[in-house]
């Protein structure tokens, strides 16, 4: 016995399901998981609802920002380079709770130099990366992504813009980082996972009188 034909969906009937369905999906992608998952936000819709900080933790973040004076520009003389101020230097120990992260780094000039070393009580997701003053630039350089305790070295800035780490604490319990740092930068600026901001005002080293 057939069912009643008032029960029976048409074939025009399921096509139209299907096609409407597709249409709530594709705004969907367009509208809220782009923006959320990949930071893509063609119509402007993922900043209006706040769903672009998902995908990058710094949008919406206040700006605390560093100037760089002319002292901070080298006059590159071959390998060497020159400049008109003395180099700074820092040691900043900072702790990091159960799944908070942390950016910190140096407003450099293109050209500019400096070195650094820093550890951790237990192992950390970090990146040590430059980012060019022009917002979303495609210049970003990623230089060490993985996890570590500890890393040393130097840089020589690509560009000019801010130089310097992510670090991420994925596990249930506090971690201290400690980072030491000397070279030609303007201050430190500091980005925490609660959404504040904070530069640090660091004093050139001068040279003691003969």
């Amino acid at each position: 016995m057939s069912a009643p034909e008032s029960m029976l969906a048409t074939k025009g009937q399921i096509l139209k399901a299907s096609a409407i369905t597709l249409v709530v999906a594709g705004v969907a992608l367009v509208t809220l998981v782009l923006p959320a998952e990949y930071g893509v936000d063609p119509l402007g819709t993922g900043r209006a609802l706040g769903l672009t900080a998902i995908a990058d933790p710094q949008e919406g973040l206040p700006i605390a920002s560093t100037e760089v004076g002319f002292e901070y520009v080298p006059a590159i003389q071959g390998a060497a380079a020159a400049y008109a101020g003395a180099y700074k230097t820092e040691t900043y120990t900072f702790t990091l709770g159960p799944y908070e992260w942390i950016e910190y780094k140096y407003q450099m000039e293109k050209g500019a130099s400096m070195v650094f070393s820093w550890a951790a009580s237990e192992a950390v997701t970090h990146d040590f990366h430059s980012e060019p003053d022009v917002k979303g630039s495609a210049e970003v350089i990623s230089y060490d992504k993985r996890r570590l305790r500890g890393s040393n070295g130097s840089l020589a800035a690509p560009f000019t813009g801010i130089h310097g780490w992510y670090w991420e604490n994925t596990t249930g319990s506090p971690v201290t980082v400690k980072v030491s740092a000397a070279g030609f930068f303007a201050g430190g600026l500091e980005l925490r996972s609660d959404r504040t901001s904070k530069v640090h005002e660091l004093s050139a080293v001068q040279a003691v009188n003969p």
